[in-house]
C-alpha cells in the first residue's frame, strides 16, 4: 500500500528496512530487563513496527517533497534529517516515557503487559537512531544506484 502514494517500490522497502533492526532493540530490552520473550512481546514488536514505519514515512515524505521542489538529492536528505529530527525524536520519546510507568510497576496485574511494553519501549529507542541514520543513507545509496543504472542504460541505447 505504501507503493501507491510514493509511486515507487523501492521507497517502502527503505522504510521497512529498519523493522528488522528494531527487533534487536526489543530483544536487548528483554535481556536488560531479564524477561523472556512471550506472545505479548510479539504483540509489542508488531506495535513497534508501526511506530518505526511511521518515523520512516515522515522522513521519506519530507525528502520527496524537497526533491519535488527541485533541491538536489544530498541537500534534500540533509534538510529532511534536520527538519524532521525533532518530530521523530519526540514521537519515540513520548512512546518510551508513556510506557515507563508500566515498565517500573511491580504489581502482578502489570506483569501481564510488561513484556509488550519492554518490546515497544526499548525497540523504539533503538530504532529511532537507526531510522535517522539508516533511512537517509539507504535513500541516498539507492538513488545513486538508480542514477548510475539510468546513465548506463542511456549509453547502451544511444
Amino acid at each position: 500500500l505504501m507503493a501507491i502514494p510514493f509511486r515507487s517500490y523501492i521507497q517502502p522497502l527503505i522504510i521497512m528496512s529498519v523493522i528488522p533492526f528494531s527487533l534487536i532493540g526489543a530483544a536487548g530490552g528483554h535481556i536488560i530487563m531479564g524477561m523472556p520473550l512471550s506472545m505479548l512481546s510479539v504483540c509489542g514488536i508488531i506495535a513497534l513496527a508501526g511506530v518505526v514505519v511511521n518515523d520512516g514515512l515522515v522522513l521519506v515524505d519530507y525528502i520527496n517533497s524537497r526533491r519535488r521542489m527541485g533541491l538536489p538529492l544530498r541537500m534534500s536528505v540533509l534538510i529532511a534529517g534536520k527538519a524532521r529530527f525533532r518530530a521523530i525524536l519526540l514521537t519515540s520519546l513520548t512512546t518510551f516515557f508513556g510506557l515507563l510507568p508500566l515498565l517500573t510497576e511491580r504489581s502482578t496485574q502489570a506483569q501481564f503487559l510488561k513484556p509488550m511494553a519492554v518490546s515497544l519501549a526499548f525497540g523504539v529507542m533503538f530504532a529511532t537512531m537507526l531510522n535517522l541514520i539508516l533511512v537517509p543513507a539507504l535513500y541516498t545509496i539507492l538513488e545513486d544506484i538508480k542514477g548510475a543504472a539510468l546513465k548506463t542504460y542511456r549509453k547502451v541505447t544511444i
